[in-house]
């Protein structure tokens, strides 16, 4: 390993330690957050309605602070993004992670305050890298670039606000340090039109010596795709023969990995699995053959969970990190350095280790199908994909699923669009396999086919190429973190998508 690479990774193996202390004491650690957070939020507006200055635990907070969602919050978050101050937490904040958000239609404008920026997302970064280094003693990680694909940011000029994407913003405020191993540059990494974006994206990196990617694996295959197409390489080991690592997040991995595989042709590559959301940094894979992730305890984030059974009562009641149970589906409640106050992130979660703390995303609170009961779940639809394009020797691109209705209103059954990578032989037998092996995974699934007497086999059509990739296109969905949602319990995604499938299908 040359100089810089030997001295990186001795500074990364030392900050482990500080990881192995919220692994060591993790309900210690998590009250030192829940104290700085009440104490940094007392003289602000939140915290005053909520007389901060009277919480002395965590059941006071859960007495006295609402759990939040989004709609509770904007009015607050409007207000800082027309210039008004401490009214979240007690710091100036002119960045706003924008995000189409999988949990309805308009945008959401998280505040990025400097503590955010500084102590959860960057620092989040150096856990990454340091449980990496943990992970494999022998990484040349350092010797060369990571090429980290990004969306783009905008600056509001009546506020001087700045909005984009997550990636975008922690690019624009990279330290010095961090900057040195980022590629490319941020003229073409913060470029906001995608198609043009892409070409100066394979110009400015296919020549240099990329270690490392980050990204979305939606666009991150588009791009090596691409890359290729451009260069004639028969694989990414030819252009960029010292890649070894790709950090990914925001969506199940299993579906991409053998196009992966395909696409990179080093059979000892790593896919390391993150959790870096707008909201905050909260999760990094640290087991080298499992994709659960361990929770990070110490980055200005404290956590509540609720069963997602409860969601939906009048008075869904939330319990600490040191009672959550593994197997147990959750929706993830947060508490930020950003001033997000017990805030329903969206995000369901099941606690796979509780020593350490360690998680496995399992869905959206609001991307999931349940119209009779069945409760089905993203993490139900991967298993049961992953299953069947084993079985009948296929590749599946993108999909997404919703129920269908009879003309009384009355739910039918589930329609699966598909966009295959490599279609199966039998359609048909493809579809059976898929509906049967969601019974498998889902029980309550399993209980509304029986017999067909409440839900019919599911219905399969089939996507032309470019469909998924339209659909973005129209909803200004391209690049960055950008992604379609894989269940819907409206038809509010399927039925734009089969209207995109049946043009381009003419």
């Amino acid at each position: 390993m040359n100089i810089i690479n030997q001295t990186a990774y001795r500074i990364m193996k030392k900050r482990f330690r500080k990881v192995e202390r919220y692994i060591n004491d993790p309900v210690g650690v998590q009250q030192q957050v829940f104290e700085m957070l009440i104490k940094s939020g007392r003289n602000t507006e939140w915290g005053h309605k909520y007389h901060y200055s009277d919480i002395r635990s965590w059941n006071d907070f859960d007495k006295q602070v609402p759990i939040s969602t989004y709609p509770d919050l904007y009015p607050y978050i409007e207000r800082l993004m027309k210039g008004e101050q401490r009214l979240l937490w007690n710091q100036d904040v002119r960045w706003f992670a924008k995000s189409s958000g999988t949990t309805g239609k308009a945008s959401k404008f998280i505040p990025v305050t400097p503590d955010a920026l500084y102590n959860c997302h960057y620092k989040g970064g150096k856990d990454m890298v340091a449980i990496y280094c943990n992970m494999f003693y022998d990484t040349h990680l350092f010797t060369g670039y990571n090429l980290a694909l990004g969306g783009s940011r905008q600056e509001n000029k009546d506020t001087k606000a700045f909005c984009g994407d997550v990636s975008a913003i922690l690019m624009d405020n990279l330290p010095a340090w961090a900057e040195y191993f980022r590629f490319p540059r941020k003229n073409v990494a913060l470029m906001q039109e995608w198609e043009t974006k892409l070409q100066a994206l394979i110009k400015s990196t296919y020549n240099r010596n990329i270690v490392s990617l980050s990204g979305v694996p939606s666009w991150m295959s588009v791009l090596l795709q691409k890359s290729l197409e451009f260069t004639g390489k028969n694989n990414i080991m030819e252009m960029w023969p010292n890649l070894e690592t790709f950090f990914y997040g925001g969506v199940h991995f299993d579906p991409y990995r053998k196009k992966f595989d395909q696409l990179i042709g080093n059979p000892d590559m790593h896919y390391i699995n993150i959790y870096n959301a707008s909201e905050g940094f909260f999760g990094v894979q640290d087991q080298p053959n499992s994709s659960d992730m361990l929770l990070l305890l110490d980055n200005g984030v404290f956590y509540e969970f609720i069963p997602t059974e409860e969601l939906d009562t009048a008075q869904p009641k939330a319990i600490s990190l040191a009672d959550v149970k593994t197997g147990t589906n959750y929706a993830m409640i947060i508490s930020t350095n950003s001033g997000l106050w017990r805030y329903v992130i969206g995000d369901t979660v099941t606690f796979t280790s509780l020593r350490p703390y360690r998680i496995q995303i399992t869905g959206r609170t609001k991307n999931f199908i349940n119209v009779c009961g069945e409760e089905l779940i993203v993490d139900n639809a991967i298993q049961a994909l992953n299953t069947t394009c084993a079985e009948t020797s296929c590749e599946v691109k993108e999909f997404t699923a919703a129920p269908y209705f009879s003309e009384d209103g009355k739910p039918v059954g589930h329609q699966w669009l598909v966009e295959f990578e490599t279609e199966p032989s039998n359609l048909d037998v493809f579809a059976e396999k898929l509906d049967k092996n969601l019974q498998t995974v889902n029980t309550d699934y399993r209980s509304k086919r029986y017999k067909d007497l409440i839900l019919r086999p599911l219905q399969l059509s089939v996507a032309p190429e470019g469909t998924f990739f339209e659909w973005q296109k129209q909803h200004n969905r391209l690049g960055g973190q950008s992604k379609v949602p894989r269940l819907n319990n409206s038809r509010e995604t399927i039925d734009p998508l089969l209207d995109i499938a049946n043009k381009l299908q003419k």
